[in-house]
């Protein structure tokens, strides 16, 4: 138990005396220690919520009390081992957690026992806005963007376009509470900070995986959206190119921390296979839309229904969201 203090040796003895081993785990994984909460009392503790008689009120209040301490460190580290069972543990405690109206009030956190404390503090309101955006999402959708299935046959990319159209705004949300952490890479200065870092860090890839699925489903249904729909539409993929600045920055900060390139998705090529993507023109090709460009105004008819729609170049901010939507509107 080297480098505990005698309040955490206290806090595990007192969890042990009411024969609680959630409890104590939870105690040892937030100890006042400035390391990332061990990984043998993160793994119990996952195995603990796979347990059916598992009392998932219980450990959601054991973790809340830890992150009601007056220690940045402590606080943090519930955070994170808080964090960690969202992704890794039971459904059924995310379910419970959504299900609060408040899960974490952080956002007047000060730790003022030193400047590693103020500097840390900041962090830990960051971090606290973002679970919360993280459980308010999934309340939302009934699904953690994180661990749904991705890809060709994923939950974004086979989504209906009503529901399509409501969920990416949840999850540009969420993406948007996370890139809101803004670190910097000198800010990476110890254990704690480190083991939140990569846990956003590894939200992000699957929050972007699902981003570019729902984006995909978003142009491969264009032709199927009524004229507000395809506005909509067209807002949400802008939104997806200003955050392509901001999410790159992210992946550039985490290259500088040592993850390994591999690690790390190549952003330009993303947007390159989505403006360009195959089963978009193959679409196109289908439809057989005629398109051309009067007074401003794009207009595609549908050769099958002989319906018109219009949509304003305006709308249209740069020449990349000009490629992106001209990709379906270009006649065959």
């Amino acid at each position: 138990m080297s480098g505990q203090t005698l309040t955490d040796r206290i806090a595990a003895a007192q969890a042990g005396l009411t024969g609680s081993e959630m409890g104590r785990a939870v105690c040892k994984a937030t100890t006042h220690e400035q390391t990332a909460p061990k990984k043998k009392h993160l793994e119990y503790l996952v195995q603990a919520t796979q347990d059916t008689n598992v009392n998932i009120p219980s450990l959601a209040d054991t973790l809340l009390e830890r992150v009601g301490n007056a220690s940045w460190v402590v606080v943090y580290k519930a955070l994170i081992t808080t964090h960690h069972l969202m992704v890794n543990g039971n459904e059924k405690l995310m379910q419970f957690l959504a299900s609060r109206n408040t899960l974490f009030n952080l956002s007047n956190f000060l730790d003022k026992t030193g400047s590693h404390g103020y500097d840390m503090s900041t962090f830990i309101r960051r971090y606290s806005r973002y679970l919360n955006t993280k459980a308010f999402a999934y309340r939302q959708m009934s699904f953690d963007f994180v661990r749904v299935k991705k890809g060709a046959e994923g939950v974004m990319r086979t989504m209906a376009v009503e529901k399509l159209l409501k969920g990416m705004p949840t999850l540009q949300s969420q993406i948007d509470a996370l890139l809101d952490f803004e670190v910097h890479a000198p800010e990476l200065n110890n254990g704690v900070i480190n083991a939140c870092f990569l846990l956003l860090f590894k939200d992000l890839i699957k929050l972007y995986a699902c981003y570019n699925d729902g984006i995909i489903n978003l142009l491969e249904k264009f032709f199927q959206m009524k004229r507000s729909q395809c506005k909509d539409g067209l807002e949400i993929y802008k939104r997806f190119l200003a955050r392509m600045i901001r999410v790159s920055e992210f992946f550039k900060i985490a290259e500088q921390v040592g993850i390994d390139k591999n690690d790390i998705p190549e952003l330009t090529q993303r947007c390159r296979l989505i403006i360009q993507n195959e089963r978009c023109t193959a679409r196109a090709q289908r439809v057989r839309t005629a398109g051309r460009e009067t007074s401003g105004t794009l207009m595609k008819r549908d050769d099958v229904t002989g319906r018109a729609d219009w949509i304003s170049c305006d709308m249209l901010s740069n020449a990349a969201e000009r490629a992106a939507v001209f990709c379906f509107y270009t006649p065959s």
